[in-house]
Order: C-alpha cells, then structure tokens, then sequence
C-alpha cells in the first residue's frame, strides 16, 4: 500500500515537473514572439526616422533653394530696373543724335558753298599777291578743288585742308626764305635766288652777284636794282639760309600807296 502511494506521488511529480517544462517552453515561445514582434517594431522605427529625415534634409535643400530663387529674383528686379533707366537715357542719347545728324547735314549743306568762296578767294589773293611760289601755291589751290569732289574725304577734313591753305598763306607773312627761280633778265631766262622777307620785300639776285632786282607790285613786274643792293641781298639769302646770323637788313621796300 505504502509502495503504491510512493508510486502516485513520483507519477504525480513527474507529470508536474512536465507540465513546468511545458509552460516554460511555451513562455520561451511566447518570449521570443515577443522579442521578434519587437526588433521588428524597431527595424520598422527605424526605417521611419530615416524617411523621416531623408524628408527634412529634402524639405531644407527646397527651402535653402527657394532662398536663393528669391534672393536671384531680387537682383534681377534691380538689374533690371538700372537696365531701364540705362535704356531710357540711351534714347534721350539717341534722340539727340539724331537731331545733331539733322544740323549736321544742314550744317554740311552750308559748308559746301563756304568752301567754294574760300578757295575763289585764297585764288584770287594769290594771284593778286607778290608773285613767290607761285607754282607750288596754285597746285595747292588745284588739289583742294580737286579735293572738293572726293567721296571718300567728309565735309570737315575737306574744311579743315580749307583752314590749313591759309594758315599756310598767313604764315608767309611773318617769315624770310631764300630759292631759286628763273626770271626773264635783260630778254633771256637766267636762274637767280630769290629772297622773300614776309610780304613787305621780294628781290631776287643772280647766280654771279652782279645783278639784282625787285618786284614792283604797283608796275606789276620785276624792277632791276643798282648794284649798292648786292650785298644787302646776298646778307639776307645767307641768313634766310641759316648761314649767317640773324642781323638787321636793308631791303628795297615798295612805298605804301594811298587807299582809294
């Protein structure tokens, strides 16, 4: 009897000893459902927080982006605003341009005829004046006439050439030059040297010293001189040469006539 109950209480241990192990198992099972039901809450977590941020630094690049847009919006309104008044003050350049090409082409149409007279005139001069460089005066004279019907020289350099002829014409005035010629000399040609001083004195001297003469503007010709007037001459021709320095000279000088 005593053995039997010995019997039931082993069996009655070992199946409670089973049943433990069973419930412990099953908490095993549950715990690790758990602890996989977790990490993967977790792992989930995770891959939102990194969406998450991915977005933010997405949603600050477009904000950092919408900055600059802005900011390049705002230079462009002052760009374009200094652009304008440029624009506008071209116009007014524009405009003025256009009203000083048309004074110019008036001006233009004026000039021309201006020049003619000018050219008739310093024609004229030189041909009423002593008669010294004669040839090299006329030629100059006949280029500005050839000049005047040039299409490739403008209004103003051909106004300017003009100006420049009696700049020429009035600096023979206050200057002394000496060069040779040919005059008519007791009805032959001989080569004589020429003294010009200013427009108050042209005399000429041949090659030998032996003769000399002036020009008479009142005759319209050259005058023979006696020969006291040699070496006046040659004193000038030296120092009109630069080869003798400059000194008081005694020219024959044509007497002032009366205005009529």
């Amino acid at each position: 009897m005593k053995k039997q109950r010995l019997k039931a209480v082993a069996l009655t241990t070992m199946l409670s000893a089973g049943a433990l192990m069973g419930s412990v198992a099953m908490a095993d099972q549950t715990l690790d459902a758990v602890l996989k039901s977790g990490q993967a809450k977790t792992t989930l977590a995770q891959d939102s927080q990194k969406r998450i941020d991915r977005l933010a630094q997405e949603t600050d690049d477009l904000a950092q982006q919408f900055k600059q847009q802005n900011k390049l919006i705002d230079d462009l309104r002052v760009f374009n605003a200094q652009m304008e008044k440029q624009v506008a003050k071209q116009l007014v350049v524009v405009q003025e341009l256009e009203q000083s090409v048309e004074k110019v082409t008036v001006i233009e149409r004026q000039i021309q005829p201006l020049i003619f007279r000018m050219l008739d005139s310093l024609e004229q001069f030189v041909g009423l004046d002593k008669p010294f460089q004669v040839q090299e005066r006329k030629d100059r004279i006949a280029m500005l006439r050839t000049n005047q019907d040039r299409a490739d020289i403008s209004v103003s350099e051909k106004f300017r050439q003009v100006l420049e002829a009696y700049k020429i014409e009035s600096t023979y005035g206050n200057t002394i030059e000496a060069y040779k010629g040919t005059l008519p000399i007791d009805g032959q040609d001989r080569e004589v040297n020429i003294l010009r001083v200013g427009r108050i004195s042209l005399m000429y001297q041949t090659t030998d010293a032996k003769q000399c003469g002036t020009y008479d503007s009142s005759q319209g010709q050259w005058v023979a001189l006696d020969g006291s007037y040699n070496s006046r001459i040659l004193k000038g021709l030296r120092i009109a040469r630069n080869q003798a320095s400059k000194d008081i000279m005694t020219m024959a000088v044509q007497a002032p006539e009366a205005a009529q």
